[in-house]
Parts: structure tokens; sequence; C-alpha cells
């Protein structure tokens, strides 16, 4: 009688996944494996997130000299230069609205020609009407400092009111005898004023007589 070898479930189940005693033992944990851990990868991760800048550097642009040139110009040049927060005001403090560039030109510049400026730098220009001859600086508006009443004389109407308290009665009379109304107080210069400058502010109201800025006061 003949005998027929065979070989149980279980051994042809780990010879056909070649599962040995060697292969169990290659895949025993023997500790740490050498190489960076988790701990090392995470403060790389880190350091290089950390070197990573929060935000672009501000550009920086070389100031041009604007002054002499007309306000639009100006305007033009500085915002192909990359500067865009631009202002301008009354040189001659009378405070006039600047509302058409082409009329004005520049006598001043508030950022140095030739310096080096972040590009998000405010730039305010100093500007006269084309026939106006410049002044030997830049005219401020009165204020009324220690609540005294300011000195309006040759001040335009429109500055002396906003040296004002905007809660202050004022009464603006033409000084010359025609019946003329004030309507562009920039365009008018105070003559004289009541109170006197120098006045202590007590809430009291207050009237200046004006002529055009091309006429003499009587």
């Amino acid at each position: 009688m003949s005998w027929i070898s065979w070989t149980p479930l279980d051994r042809r189940y780990d010879l056909c996944h070649v599962v040995t005693q060697d292969s169990h033992a290659n895949t025993t944990d023997h500790g740490p494996r050498s190489g960076p851990g988790a701990d090392q990868l995470g403060e790389a991760a880190k350091t290089a997130s950390d070197d990573k800048p929060t935000a672009d550097a501000p550009k920086k642009a070389t100031i041009p000299d604007f002054v002499g040139m007309g306000l639009q110009s100006a305007q033009d040049k500085a915002q192909g230069a990359g500067l865009h927060g631009l202002t301008s005001h009354d040189a001659l403090g009378r405070e006039r609205m600047q509302a058409f560039d082409r009329n004005w030109k520049v006598r001043s510049q508030t950022m140095e020609a030739g310096a080096f400026k972040p590009t998000d730098t405010d730039l305010d220009f100093g500007a006269l009407k084309l026939r106006e001859d410049c002044p030997a600086k830049n005219e401020k508006p009165p204020t009324a400092e220690g609540g005294k009443v300011p000195n309006f004389a040759g001040e335009s109407v429109k500055a002396a009111r906003s040296a004002l308290d905007s809660g202050v009665s004022l009464t603006v009379k033409n000084a010359l005898p025609d019946d003329r109304w004030v309507l562009v107080e920039s365009n008018w210069k105070v003559c004289t004023q009541e109170p006197a400058a120098g006045t202590s502010l007590n809430g009291q109201p207050v009237t200046l007589k004006a002529v055009k800025f091309e006429e003499s006061c009587p």
C-alpha cells in the first residue's frame, strides 16, 4: 500500500505568503531607526515656517523734483513713480480748492527731491495759481490759539471762518460801498474785524469786512 505525503493547510498558507520565521524576525520592532525622527522633522518645519517673510517689504522709489511743474503734471509723474498718496494745499493759506489741477503749479513738496522713500508715503504739494508769484514760504492759515481771536487782516474770509469754531455766529460784509455778495470766500481778504485780534472768544458774534484780493482795503 502506497502512502501519499501531504502538507498541512496552514503550512501551505504560510508558503503562499512566504511567511517564515526569518521574515517575522525582520518585522520585529527593535527600537528607533537611524534618521530624523518626528520631533526633528517638526522642528525643521517650524524653522522653515519662521524663515518665511510675514509680508512683502514695502517698495521704494527715488522722489523726483516737482517744484515748478504744473500740478497735474506733477501728480502724473508721481503716480508713474509708484506714489499714490497724493494731496495738495493752497500755498498762500487762503484754503482754496485745487479743483482744476492744470490751473495750478507746485511751489513745494513734503518729501525732498532725491530721497529714497517707501512708495506708500504720503506726498503733499503746496500749490499756487499759474499767474501767482511764489511766496518766500508756505503761508499757513490762522488759528484761534489760546481761545483768542486771531488777527484776520489780509487773510481770506474762508481761512478766517475755518479758524473759528463752527458754532460762532459770523457775519461777512463787503468793505466797499458797492452792493456785492461775498460768495467765494477764498477770493476775498479781510480788511477789518470785530472783535479785535487778541480778544478772548466767549461765544460773541464776529463781523468781518472784506474786499477781493486784487482790491485795496478802504
